[in-house]
């Protein structure tokens, strides 16, 4: 790492940021046309936005109508033939938090405010967002962090020593273009035919807990998908109250952008009723049970998304934390940041709790942010909030795990190519000691290098 060209950076920082404490805003769903008529009964109903998810071009349409024109449609559905790697799937709580202030707008006037909004740019991208020459880095990967790979019995991914990931599902609510798993989750789409999950879901389930039975060295599993938002919950707390019944499981943390998404969902009193139920079975043996969510601008967190995450607190959850991405036109400022973080931390008691630096998957560069520029904006936020509120920006690097953007070995900023090492073995390497001695890397998106990066990285593809 350049010393002191990092440190000439961190001093820049872009303005003085100033708290204040700002109220939360549920935007007005009948300002778009296709919702004019909505109650707020149904709106509040989560299988009306189940029923009523925005599917494609065609199904944004029937909502915005001739506020957007029709080039967007359009660039929409090319980037659903030629760049998509995930299907289009959008609850109407998702949509309706893109361009808040769109309130009276006319035919067509909405359209660049649509283009610009950091929540359309990572939940709806079209074609004209993506990189014209390096939509994907040479070295991305479908799953790039091997996650498939490290299972031990389908769906059971052991990357760290304490702790394992639990993929109970392979659908969610809502699909993020640059979901890590998207070799995996959701629907294909002309560009990417899927993997699936083999396995019925009971027999799936089963396998894992055997697994995570005999095996007294994991402590810490983080149930997934997929989205817990979209499993039967009957079946869901079978699996948790057979999961709280094993000794050596001391943390639980069930992962759902549901509560982001389809806040509704997880407000709803059946849902109340059985995470109360779980909870208390967790604190009577004396486990942390928490939540943890994904939110990525600020504007996301409305009255609707604070209520909810209140109210599983109520019902005992330990915590609700939030697990952002660092990504580019969406949250890649201090200001961004801590507007996002202060929303989720004075209003919906949800924990900051890490930004990850997007993965390298295909189609992904756009959203990706250099090493550099992480490292920066790490610094920048640290002195604002809480300590325990203060989030950690991470790469996750490829075999090596999850890292502090501070903690790279080497950094060569000219061909954007950081070195990691780890303290542990994945599955894969036990029968390697010296991959605990190995050096693992993450890349820059190649159009945020200097030019002569670009042109060394331009040669090697045409070698």
């Amino acid at each position: 790492m350049d010393t002191a060209r990092n440190q000439t950076e961190t001093a820049a920082i872009e303005g003085a940021y100033e708290y204040r404490s700002r109220p939360l805003v549920e935007p007005d769903w009948r300002r778009f046309p296709g919702w004019r008529e909505v109650t707020a009964a149904e709106w509040a109903d989560p299988q009306w936005q189940r029923a009523h998810c925005v599917k494609g071009a065609e199904g944004l349409r029937a909502v915005m109508g001739t506020l957007l024109d029709e080039g967007f449609y359009e660039d929409l559905e090319r980037d659903r033939q030629e760049r998509a790697t995930m299907s289009v799937l959008l609850p109407p709580q998702m949509i309706n938090t893109m361009a808040p202030e769109s309130a009276g707008a006319r035919p067509g006037e909405l359209t660049k405010a649509f283009y610009d909004d950091p929540v359309r740019r990572y939940m709806l991208p079209v074609l004209s967002d993506r990189h014209p020459e390096w939509p994907s880095h040479p070295m991305a990967d479908r799953d790039s962090l091997h996650e498939q790979d490290m299972w031990v019995v389908e769906g059971l991914t052991h990357r760290y020593p304490t702790k394992v990931l639990a993929e109970l599902l392979s659908t969610c609510p809502q699909y993020c273009g640059h979901c890590t798993r998207m070799d995996l989750v959701g629907n294909s789409t002309p560009q990417i035919t899927k993997t699936k999950l083999t396995l019925k879901p009971a027999d799936r389930a089963d396998l894992i807990l055997t697994h995570l039975r005999s095996s007294p060295g994991i402590r810490d599993v983080v149930v997934s998908g997929g989205d817990l938002a979209n499993m039967p919950w009957p079946r869901l707390e079978r699996f948790l109250d057979q999961l709280l019944d094993i000794d050596s499981i001391r943390d639980v943390r069930l992962a759902s952008k549901g509560l982001i998404g389809l806040p509704q969902h997880w407000r709803s009193g059946p849902i109340l009723e059985g995470v109360a139920r779980v909870a208390a079975k967790a604190r009577a043996r004396g486990v942390r049970i928490a939540l943890h969510t994904h939110a990525n601008a600020a504007q996301q967190v409305t009255p609707a998304v604070a209520d909810a995450a209140w109210a599983l607190l109520d019902a005992g959850l330990h915590d609700v934390r939030n697990q952002g991405v660092l990504m580019r036109g969406v949250n890649d400022s201090a200001h961004e940041l801590l507007d996002l973080c202060f929303a989720l931390a004075d209003h919906a008691g949800i924990t900051p709790y890490y930004f990850y630096m997007c993965d390298m998957i295909p189609n992904a560069e756009h959203w990706r942010v250099p090493l550099h520029r992480a490292q920066l904006i790490q610094h920048q936020i640290m002195g604002y909030l809480p300590g325990f509120a203060t989030p950690r920006i991470v790469c996750d690097v490829p075999m090596a795990g999850k890292r502090w953007v501070d903690q790279t070995d080497s950094y060569d900023r000219e061909l954007g190519v950081s070195h990691w090492s780890k303290s542990y073995l994945t599955p894969l390497e036990a029968a390697d000691p010296e991959a605990r001695t190995g050096s693992y890397h993450y890349y820059d998106p190649i159009d945020t290098l200097p030019l002569s990066g670009q042109r060394w990285w331009r040669d090697s593809r045409q070698g």
